[in-house]
């Protein structure tokens, strides 16, 4: 048996478990990423599922990401939340980050929603804004769609000309403006990480067109996108990334900004969310 025969055991078994413990299974999933699972405090949990219980679901080593895969409803509308993500930089491959998105594609999720702090790269930006992404660059070297391509998953070389697609973001920016809501929309870059950048490599990240970066939601994106499952995707900004008055940060200081940021968020995902 191949590595792309492993992992598509390991995400049809895994939905099989879920199938088996979960009923009346939703098509709106949700993604809470780095000091944002204060988020799931706006779901209604009707049920909850470690991280650790799914064969085959990887388990995140990061601070404030709790590894719980939550059913519930948001704003009146089922969803299945995965509370807490697992990156590249914690040794884990591109297929294995993504697996849980293939997973909620297997059981039916046709619409993602993803959240994810990260790095301002704009002088514009400040610590606790948010920014719509419209679009991304993926400077990772890695990507989940890398080897055999699983026909029933989607197409070997799937189109990514509107990742983000243009009417859901359309939806965003009519939620934040009828809450008066101040939100960006910009590029997301992705990085490995885990160490953040130097003034050379935010310079050139400028340079390249990026207004963000972080270290995540890309591979989500890919794998998301070659299963026909439309994205929307938030970024919360937790430091900024002016290289010309750039000053150290740490976990704590990112972890603090997200939750200033997340009942911002929290009003704008209650009020998208019927929408999708």
């Amino acid at each position: 048996m191949d590595r792309q025969d492993t992992h598509v055991d390991a995400v049809r078994q895994a939905a099989a478990f879920l199938r088996q413990r979960l009923d009346e299974l939703p098509d709106l999933g949700i993604i809470l990423g780095t000091g944002l699972d204060g988020l799931s405090r706006i779901i209604e949990v009707h049920d909850q599922i470690p991280y650790e219980e799914i064969e085959g679901f990887p388990v995140s080593t990061v601070q404030s990401h709790a590894g719980l895969l939550i059913k519930g409803t948001l704003a009146g509308r089922p969803v299945l939340a995965l509370k807490g993500r697992a990156h590249i930089y914690e040794g884990y491959s591109a297929k294995q980050v993504t697996l849980p998105v293939r997973v909620l594609g297997e059981l039916g999720v046709r619409t993602l929603v993803i959240s994810n702090a990260c790095g301002g790269l704009l002088p514009q930006h400040r610590a606790g804004d948010i920014m719509l992404i419209e679009d991304h660059i993926n400077l990772m070297s890695h990507n989940p769609l890398e080897g055999p391509n699983h026909d029933s998953w989607g197409p070997r070389f799937p189109d990514m000309s509107d990742p983000y697609p243009a009417p859901l973001r359309r939806k965003a920016r009519q939620a934040a403006e009828a809450l008066g809501v101040s939100m960006h929309e910009g590029v997301y870059a992705a990085v490995v990480g885990p160490n953040l950048e130097t003034r050379a490599e935010y310079r050139m990240l400028q340079r390249m067109g990026a207004s963000v970066i972080g270290m995540s939601t890309v591979p989500e994106v890919l794998a998301a996108n070659h299963m026909g499952i439309k994205v929307l995707a938030f970024s919360v900004i937790t430091d900024e990334c002016d290289p010309n008055n750039l000053l150290p940060i740490s976990i704590d200081d990112v972890l603090a900004a997200a939750a200033r940021a997340s009942d911002l968020l929290c009003r704008l995902l209650e009020a998208v969310v019927p929408t999708l």
